[in-house]
């Protein structure tokens, strides 16, 4: 591409796309590079165009038309995929690792801890009431059960708890 083809063109690619892009919901400087791009690939293979302004603006066009019918097809997320209130990717991935070294040591645990920690753990919520009638066992003796079985947690999960701290 000659330089003198871009100086050329460049005052009638902006004046093109300028008035393209609005209607198509898109910037400017993208319906520009775009062309370009689609020049040079003429370029490459079939050599410069006969009528350089019309190519242009027939070019402009069939972006802006790809463009528009891009926009008509893409949906929104439902949220923003990177929420920057929420937790990032690195604090997800050491909160799953948390959950998964919790689940071992639950089911590590011994006697009817699994089963409890596991109940107390459900996503479900469950009551007392239901936790004892699950386990076979008195609502009252629920309360002393949990304690014991906490603190074999407590235990299990010193070591994996110091590893993690910070070295000095």
């Amino acid at each position: 591409m000659t330089h003198e083809m871009v100086s050329a063109l460049r005052p009638l690619l902006a004046a093109e796309a300028s008035a393209e892009a609005h209607a198509t919901g898109t910037e400017q400087s993208d319906l520009e590079q775009a062309v370009w791009l689609r020049l040079l690939e003429r370029l490459d293979s079939d050599g410069p165009p006969a009528d350089p302004q019309g190519w242009l603006r027939r070019a402009v066009r069939s972006e802006a038309r790809r463009a528009r019918r891009t926009a008509r097809r893409e949906q929104p997320y439902g949220s923003e995929p990177a929420d920057p209130d929420g937790p990032g990717p690195e604090q997800r991935a050491l909160t799953a690792d948390s959950r998964r070294a919790l689940h071992d040591a639950v089911r590590r645990l011994p006697g009817r801890c699994p089963r409890l920690m596991a109940a107390l753990l459900s996503p479900q919520d469950l009551t007392y009431r239901e936790i004892a009638g699950e386990l076979g066992i008195s609502q009252g003796s629920l309360g002393p059960e949990r304690s014991r079985c906490l603190g074999c947690l407590r235990r299990l999960l010193a070591p994996v708890v110091a590893a993690r701290g910070p070295r000095g």
